[in-house]
């Protein structure tokens, strides 16, 4: 069973300008699908630029157990010798995916259409997440699962030995829900139809049609309708991940709030179901450029260009764009706290229920360092204080979450007194170069 290492705590605090180019690491959300999908085709997958946090590289000793031959040949280049849709292998030994949700959920859904069993387990944090948000859709293909009370790991999966497809509508915006449904699909003869009434990303949508699964999405009056036909023999393909914009997310972030800086976030990842941060800070006054805009792994990248202008606002970010941008609400609330005026963000509930309850944990968080809060079980709302304005100087817990953690080591680089951390070791899940590529920007952040 997973368990979290040693606490690493750490601490930031105001120093020189950012300069330099920040070379963030390959996009999570498609490094996990980039095997996965590997695993589930015939042939060889070639994969370059993928992410090698932690909870990546436990999808991929997931997808060795399942039967695929996952082989690292270098820094982010791997290969993945799949076993066809229906051809995993029952694994041997428990199925640990570390911290990584979107993994254990989007696993669960491509093994519950194959007549096999396996058993999933996760750390601390992981294993306090919800499961039947994906068990309930996979229970209608046939699948039967059992876990701890309230849905929660460890769990085993039972397989559907005669699957059916289904037509299932998301009761929130989760593209992790929307995946776990459509891999099931997979293995399911017919159509498999999945309605989800706002876009979340959409990166598995992509990634079938890539590799060669029939799949339609049709706007309609009742939201997106996304129709994948089962029982596709998928094809090898070769995926160059782009970079992660929610990993990009924390350097531009950090030069839009310490004074002076100039830096250069090159081959970011500008899928419109995942770029609302970015729309969010250019419409609260960042200096935010976007260079070289192009195609990458058939995903639209741009170079960008971040610099300090000291005079952020705050604003109402929309409702709607909550699904493109959920990941970055935490460091969104520190960029909000060193604004001047209010920020509100509504329809965040999601964020209850990741890693930690992020609301709750940026909250207390920026309440110790001095930022009015106000929240509810939907909202969040920061009164900012102004360039320079924030007093610092406090502890915050992390609860083994890793963007709570950068979030708060951000703030640090901006408050008038350093920002700690309780444990930064988190950060390796998503973000392994976090320490080294933000200290070659000049950024004064340090272990304790």
């Amino acid at each position: 069973m997973s368990g979290h290492g040693e606490p690493i705590p750490m601490t930031s605090r105001k120093g020189a300008a950012l300069k330099g180019v920040a070379e963030v690491p390959g996009d999570k959300s498609i490094s996990h699908r980039a095997l996965i999908l590997g695993a589930l085709s015939v042939g060889e997958t070639q994969v370059t630029g993928l992410l090698e946090g932690q909870d990546v590289l436990d999808t991929a000793k997931a997808m060795r157990a399942f039967g695929a031959e996952v082989t690292r040949h270098a820094a982010g280049i791997w290969s993945v010798n799949g076993v066809g849709v229906g051809g995993f292998a029952e694994p041997t030994n428990v199925i640990d995916c570390g911290n990584s949700g979107t993994g254990v959920r989007l696993i669960m859904g491509c093994m519950a259409t194959t007549a096999i069993t396996a058993t999933f387990t996760g750390d601390a944090s992981l294993n306090k997440r919800p499961m039947g948000r994906v068990t309930d859709p996979l229970a209608l293909f046939g699948a039967r699962a059992y876990g701890r009370q309230g849905g929660r790991l460890p769990m085993t999966i039972v397989g559907a030995e005669f699957p059916v497809p289904v037509t299932y509508t998301t009761p929130m915006p989760s593209a992790q829900v929307k995946s776990a449904v459509l891999l099931a699909g997979l293995n399911a003869p017919g159509q498999t139809v999945v309605i989800e009434k706002e876009a979340t990303r959409d990166h598995s949508e992509r990634m079938l049609a890539g590799f060669g699964a029939k799949i339609t999405t049709e706007v309609t009056p009742e939201g997106r309708v996304i129709t994948l036909t089962g029982q596709p023999e998928l094809r090898a393909q070769r995926v160059a991940v782009p970079r992660d914009p929610s990993s990009a997310a924390f350097p531009v972030c950090a030069a839009l709030l310490a004074e002076g800086s100039d830096i250069l976030v090159p081959g970011v990842s500008q899928n419109p179901t995942r770029n609302g941060l970015f729309t969010t800070l250019v419409e609260m006054g960042a200096d935010i450029t976007f260079e070289n805009p192009r195609t990458e792994g058939g995903e639209p990248v741009a170079d960008l260009r971040v610099r300090y202008t000291g005079d952020l606002k705050g604003i109402e970010v929309p409702t709607e764009r909550a699904a493109s941008m959920i990941d970055e609400y935490p460091v969104l609330s520190v960029v909000a706290a060193c604004a001047t005026g209010t920020t509100v963000m509504r329809g965040v509930k999601e964020l209850r229920v990741k890693e930690s309850d992020r609301i709750d944990a940026m909250a207390r968080g920026l309440e110790a360092c001095g930022v009015t809060i106000e929240e509810d079980l939907d909202t969040l709302i920061v009164h900012g204080l102004g360039a320079a304005g924030v007093p610092g100087g406090a502890t915050c817990a992390t609860h083994i979450d890793h963007r709570i953690a950068m979030s708060f080591l951000v703030l640090g680089l901006a408050s008038q007194k350093p920002v700690s951390v309780d444990d930064g070791s988190p950060i390796a899940t998503s973000f392994p170069i976090f320490e080294g590529l933000m200290a070659g920007l000049g950024a004064e952040i340090a272990r304790d």
